[in-house]
């Protein structure tokens, strides 16, 4: 998987990170990113940040790593109390506006509620969701999602394609696993 972001549940964006708090006094902003590398999200020269249900499109004027994290200037913010007000926001992108990937890369938010079955038809539940060990992603996958799951145990998959995923089929909404149920 070469990118990550985490889908909200019925919506057209994904949520790429979240803007934490001020950085100095001229606006800038700490932001904690979803993506992976970290530095992907300044890759989008506009984000739509979500303050509770409303949102808003800004411009990214400049956007650089600073110590372990991200800092950013967004357009119209050139003050410590303007950076206070969009602390907390979520930084979302509308799903048309990801790069397309090829071959066998996926966004996390395609791979959210795939139901999950063994190369001998048993049911393990759907993918709840994903996350970063640093070794490898792993897929948390929920028994208790799909009424037809062999249980209703929450497994950790790790993704590894070739080895224990074996094919994805978006269009069916079924990813076929080499993985034993009793695991």
């Amino acid at each position: 998987m070469s990118e990550h972001a985490q889908a909200q549940p019925a919506d057209d964006h994904v949520v790429l990170g979240k803007l934490t708090s001020p950085h100095g006094v001229k606006g800038w902003l700490k932001v904690y990113s979803y993506t992976s590398p970290m530095e992907g999200i300044l890759d989008y020269a506009s984000w739509v940040l979500r303050r509770g249900a409303a949102l808003s499109r800004v411009n990214v004027v400049q956007g650089r790593r600073q110590g372990k994290g991200l800092i950013v200037t967004l357009e119209g913010v050139d003050s410590r109390e303007a950076a206070e007000a969009l602390a907390g926001a979520e930084i979302l992108l509308p799903k048309a506006e990801l790069p397309e990937l090829t071959g066998d890369d996926f966004y996390w938010h395609e791979l959210e509620g795939l139901r999950v079955v063994t190369r001998a038809g048993v049911v393990l539940g759907r993918i709840d969701y994903l996350f970063d060990t640093g070794a490898n992603d792993v897929m948390v996958i929920k028994g208790g999602l799909d009424a037809n799951a062999v249980d209703d145990r929450e497994r950790l998959l790790p993704f590894l394609p070739e080895e224990v995923i074996l094919e994805v089929d978006l269009e069916d909404g079924v990813m076929t696993v080499d993985w034993d149920p009793d695991f």
